[in-house]
């Protein structure tokens, strides 16, 4: 179950709760409730405040509310309890405690694992200064909002601060299948609804980034939070593990190079026992509500960081993936490669929405 399944849960928890009475008939169910990894000292697999965030539309104490809905939320399939700590947070521990579930849903999405609906019925339009900064963190937007169901005006750039022409660095950049066209149906075909508009104002970068090539420039824009400075070039083409890009970039081919090898040894993968594994695991779970955040925040940053994260897991769990000297195939190697698969996708899922490539081999 991912936090998007899980926020649709309570949400269904709570209509249910207002239409048996058990809440204040006329309480306005929100459009959308946080799921969030338990804080430190909570319990369970994720939290919601939900509780709190309805009590006064309930005209009830928040502690009342999550009583009201615990139950409902634990009889959900899926779930195999609740529990309720401080004022009213609800922690919710899932029934599958493997990655059973988890590697189905990546390998079932692909590279399009942790996309969802969440903005669904919202349109925006983005304006930017329209230097290289500003143009590459647009298109990286672009691609989360849309990647989260919303409609993405391609009028990007208001007149006032329209430049003459797309900057040379441009060509340093190119638009990939992760970024619509502006053939795009979404786009020549507008919502009838009114668009929120969304200023994007980075740190213009202070150099030249074309001399790094379109992922490490990309990188060097989308890695710092926009009130940052973009990376500086010093590092960021050399091939050593001091280098996150690089490091991203490597795991991806070290998946892809397991799934080869494998297969010479004529062992497919299939998640068919637990693989130990939390770090990896827990980065995989976390991706979904990972893309929704940089989404509602306008923050590439974010996925930039998720997918440091990701491949740092990866590659302490990669060397247990393929068999060992005479050592023979068994469930374990088909259910590690499994998860290798997993991150794999989730590794080029991510580098494609900031408009970076995954290839095979380095």
């Amino acid at each position: 179950m991912t936090p998007a399944d899980l926020s649709l849960t309570v949400l269904h928890a709570v209509r249910r709760a207002v239409g048996e009475g058990a809440l204040r008939q006329g309480t306005r169910v929100p459009e959308r409730v946080k799921i969030e990894r338990p804080r430190p000292g909570g319990s369970g697999d994720w939290a919601t405040n939900a509780a709190l965030q309805l009590a006064r539309e309930a005209g009830m104490e928040p502690l009342g509310v999550a009583q009201v809905l615990r139950p409902r939320i634990a009889e959900a399939d899926g779930v195999e309890s609740v529990e309720i700590t401080g004022p009213g947070f609800l922690n919710i521990t899932l029934a599958d405690r493997g990655g059973r579930a988890l590697v189905r849903d990546v390998l079932a999405g692909r590279e399009r694992y942790g996309h969802g609906d969440a903005l669904r019925g919202r349109a925006y339009r983005l304006v930017h200064p329209g230097d290289v900064r500003a143009t590459v963190m647009a298109e990286a937007v672009r691609a989360l909002l849309r990647a989260q169901g919303a409609a993405v005006l391609d009028d990007d750039c208001p007149h006032d601060d329209r430049p003459q022409r797309r900057p040379a660095a441009h060509d340093a950049h190119p638009r990939s299948a992760a970024h619509p066209r502006h053939d795009d149906p979404r786009a020549a075909h507008p919502p009838a609804y009114a668009a929120e508009t969304v200023t994007l104002r980075p740190l213009p970068v202070t150099y030249d980034v074309t001399a790094l090539g379109p992922d490490a420039a990309r990188w060097a824009l989308l890695r710092p939070a926009a009130h940052d400075r973009a990376l500086g070039p010093d590092g960021l083409l050399v091939q050593s593990e001091a280098n996150p890009l690089f490091t991203v970039r490597y795991a991806h081919t070290r998946a892809r190079a397991l799934l080869r090898n494998a297969a010479q040894l004529d062992i497919a993968p299939a998640y068919e026992e637990d693989v130990d594994a939390p770090r990896l695991l827990t980065a995989l779970g976390d991706h979904p509500a990972v893309l929704e955040a940089a989404a509602r925040h306008r923050a590439p940053d974010r996925i930039a960081r998720q997918l440091e994260a990701t491949a740092d897991a990866f590659l302490g769990f990669q060397h247990t993936v393929l068999p060992l000297g005479d050592e023979k195939p068994s469930a374990a190697h088909r259910s590690r490669l499994a998860l290798a698969e997993a991150a794999g996708t989730v590794l080029a899922g991510g580098l494609a929405l900031l408009g970076i490539s995954a290839p095979d081999y380095l």
